[in-house]
């Protein structure tokens, strides 16, 4: 797996909350228990996209999180960052400073054009995007695949 767990997890997150309505908040219990994350992890990845500006939340019986904006005007490149920063999408795969043209690594040529393929996608998708083709498909989201679309 190229992206921690925290990341994957939010992109789940983010992914469920672009196929529902914006206008309602989504309590954080819910969403763990619909996507089968732990409650107190699924938390810290939701405070790290709340601070990141791309979801809002709210305390109190009707509070939870939704996103800060609709789901086409969010990329999956900038949960990615939220959450695991750019590193994939710019520094050398065997972390060595200074990997570039005039001092290569021996991936560096492979892995600069997969990272760029990478970083296109994850740039020209959005959560609408990702969430539409989940419905569309019936495509899982959850490990066992028991998961109902919003």
């Amino acid at each position: 797996m190229i992206f921690s767990k925290s990341c994957v997890y939010g992109l789940r997150a983010m992914i469920y909350l672009a196929s529902i309505s914006r206008e309602d908040y989504v309590s954080i219990k819910g969403l763990s228990e619909k996507l089968d994350i732990s409650f107190h992890f699924l938390t810290k990845i939701l405070q790290q996209l709340t601070a990141a500006d791309l979801l809002e939340s709210m305390k109190g019986p009707k509070g939870g999180v939704r996103l800060s904006k609709p789901g086409s005007e969010i990329t999956l490149k900038e949960v990615v960052e939220a959450i695991d920063g750019p590193a994939i999408f710019t520094e050398c795969v065997l972390g060595l400073p200074g990997c570039g043209s005039e001092k290569p690594c021996p991936m560096h040529d492979m892995w600069q054009n997969t990272r760029d393929g990478i970083n296109e996608v994850f740039m020209s998708t959005s959560l609408k995007d990702m969430s539409k083709e989940g419905k569309k498909k019936d495509l899982r989201i959850t490990p066992d695949g028991k998961f109902i679309w919003g």
